[in-house]
C-alpha cells in the first residue's frame, strides 16, 4: 500500500480563496475588512518565522493585520492591558498573542483576558466549553484545521476509531473533541499511557501531536489508517520531520500528511476563517 498524500497546502490554498472572496464583498457591501491583532512578545525566532507568515496570509486575503511586537521583559500587567486596548476596539475582531511567551508570564491568565468573541486562536475556555457542548464558535485552529483535511480524503469518519496521541490544551485534548463531534469513538493517549503502539495500532484515524520526532513507526499503524502528523521537528541535520516516521507511515496508511506541508498551512488559513466569523458575528 502506498498512502495518498492529504495536500494541506493546496487546500489552505483553496480556503484562502474563498476567505479573500467573502472579504471583497464585505468590501463591496461598504463593510469594513476584518481586523486581526497579533501580539508577539520578545525575538523567539520560530515565532517570527510564524507571524511573519500569518501577516502574509492576512494581506493576501484582505484581513487587515495590527501588529504588537512587546519586549522579551514586559510584565503582565502591561501585556493586560494591551489585550485589554484591543478588547475595546471596534475595528479589532481577532486577537491572537503569540506562544510561547516568557515563562514569567502564565499563558493561561493572558488567553482568559482576550474577549471570547476576538479570541480566534480558539483556546479561551468559553470557546473550548462549546466545543465540548456540540455547540462550536470560534474553534481551535490546529484542530480543526486537521478535521478539513480528514474531510478533504472522503472517506466517512463515523462510526471509525481514532486515536490521539498527545494530550495538550493547544491541540490533543480539543482534537479529540472535534472527533467525537463528528461521531468517532476517541482513545486519547499520553505520557502514562501503558502500551503505545497497542493503542496506535487500533487506529482507523491517527492523529499524532507529541512534538517528537519519527517518534511513531510506520509499523505500528493500521493498515488502511487515515494518518494526520501535528508534528514538525527540525533535525541536527537542518531537515524538518513530524511525530510520524513518514516513508515507513506511507506504507501502511491509506492517507496520510506530509510534514511540511499538511497541518501548518491549514492552521493558518483557519486562524483567517477564524477572524473573517468573529467579524461576521460582530459586525455585520
Amino acid at each position: 500500500m502506498t498512502a495518498h498524500i492529504i495536500d494541506g497546502n493546496a487546500i489552505a490554498r483553496a480556503l484562502r480563496g474563498e476567505i479573500a472572496r467573502k472579504v471583497r464583498v464585505r468590501l463591496s457591501g461598504g463593510r469594513a475588512a476584518p481586523g486581526l491583532a497579533v501580539i508577539m512578545v520578545g525575538n523567539n525566532p520560530a515565532s517570527e518565522v510564524y507571524v511573519r507568515s500569518k501577516r502574509r496570509d492576512c494581506a493576501e486575503v484582505g484581513i487587515r493585520d495590527i501588529g504588537l511586537n512587546l519586549p522579551a521583559n514586559i510584565g503582565a500587567s502591561q501585556l493586560l492591558a494591551e489585550i485589554d486596548r484591543f478588547n475595546a476596539d471596534p475595528s479589532v475582531d481577532g486577537i491572537l498573542v503569540q506562544l510561547p511567551l516568557p515563562t514569567a508570564i502564565d499563558p493561561n491568565t493572558i488567553i482568559e483576558r482576550i474577549r471570547p468573541d476576538k479570541d480566534v486562536d480558539g483556546f479561551h475556555p468559553y470557546n473550548i466549553g462549546r466545543l465540548v457542548v456540540r455547540m462550536p464558535l470560534l474553534r481551535p485552529c490546529t484542530p480543526y484545521g486537521a478535521m478539513r483535511l480528514l474531510e478533504s480524503t472522503g472517506v466517512s469518519l463515523r462510526g471509525q476509531h481514532a486515536v490521539v496521541v498527545g494530550a495538550s490544551n493547544i491541540v490533543g485534548r480539543p482534537m479529540a473533541l472535534e472527533l467525537l463531534l463528528v461521531g468517532c469513538t476517541v482513545t486519547i493517549c499520553h505520557s502514562a499511557t501503558r502500551d503505545l503502539a497497542a493503542e496506535v495500532a487500533r487506529a482507523d484515524v491517527l492523529v499524532v501531536a507529541i512534538g517528537k520526532p519519527e517518534m511513531i513507526p510506520g509499523d505500528w499503524i493500521k493498515p488502511g489508517a487515515l494518518v494526520v502528523d501535528v508534528g514538525i521537528n527540525r533535525l541536527a541535520d537542518n531537515r524538518i520531520v513530524g511525530d510520524v516516521h513518514f516513508e515507513s507511515a506511507c506504507e501502511r496508511a491509506s492517507w496520510i500528511t506530509p510534514v511540511p506541508g499538511g497541518v501548518g498551512p491549514m492552521t493558518r488559513a483557519i486562524l483567517l476563517h477564524n477572524t473573517l466569523l468573529a467579524a461576521d458575528r460582530d459586525r455585520p
